[in-house]
């Protein structure tokens, strides 16, 4: 099962859904569809390092789960290509502890797109930022801010920043203004453990 949230990003909370998008090259396939746009799997077996066939199995997973879709036709019209299905999409963890699979696919979903996203910040700053002119080097940045609060007033929180990006997010490409560009908003909230 999937619902959309305010962004009308998937929610996902079926453990096969979690369980398929997991794998390494299942998240990369999907991050490279969502900021590039369609490719075959020709195109992206080099990128992901798995023949082309290796890429039209992940590819066709993705599909089932409709993550992904058919994409506009390549110019040749021999090559299939897909697009995402998806804006974006986040984890539900399911609350309840007895639903061990549910949990147990959520966090193997999580750890994947941490570590999926981990090399970002360094990649950005190798290959974008000495692109960048002073304005967006000054607006990019990084924080690493250590907050005392309960379970209820970090979700207050989280919840406030989503108010606060959902008018950005949800704009339509033809409302964007001219000198805008793509932003990767990447957000952590992370507990420290009880003796933090």
């Amino acid at each position: 099962m999937a619902h959309e949230d305010r962004f009308g990003d998937l929610v996902i909370t079926d453990p096969r859904m979690m369980r398929a998008l997991a794998h390494p090259a299942r998240l990369t396939i999907l991050d490279i569809l969502r900021r590039e746009g369609p490719a075959s799997a020709t195109e992206l077996a080099p990128r992901l390092g798995v023949t082309p066939s290796a890429a039209g199995w992940h590819l066709r997973h993705l599909a089932r789960f409709g993550l992904i879709r058919d994409g506009a036709p390549h110019s040749d019209a021999r090559a299939r290509r897909w697009e995402t299905a998806v804006r974006g999409f986040r984890v539900a963890v399911p609350a309840d502890p007895a639903d061990v699979e549910g949990r147990t696919a959520a966090l193997t979903l999580l750890r994947g797109l941490m570590v999926n996203s981990q090399a970002a910040p360094a990649r950005w700053l190798h290959d974008v930022e000495p692109t960048l002119d002073t304005g967006w080097s000054r607006a990019s940045g990084f924080a690493d801010t250590r907050l005392f609060v309960t379970a209820a007033e970090l979700e207050t929180i989280l919840d406030a920043v989503e108010e606060l990006i959902a008018p950005y997010v949800a704009r339509a490409a033809a409302d964007q203004p001219p000198d805008s560009r793509g932003v990767r908003f990447l957000r952590y909230a992370l507990p420290e453990g009880s003796d933090g």
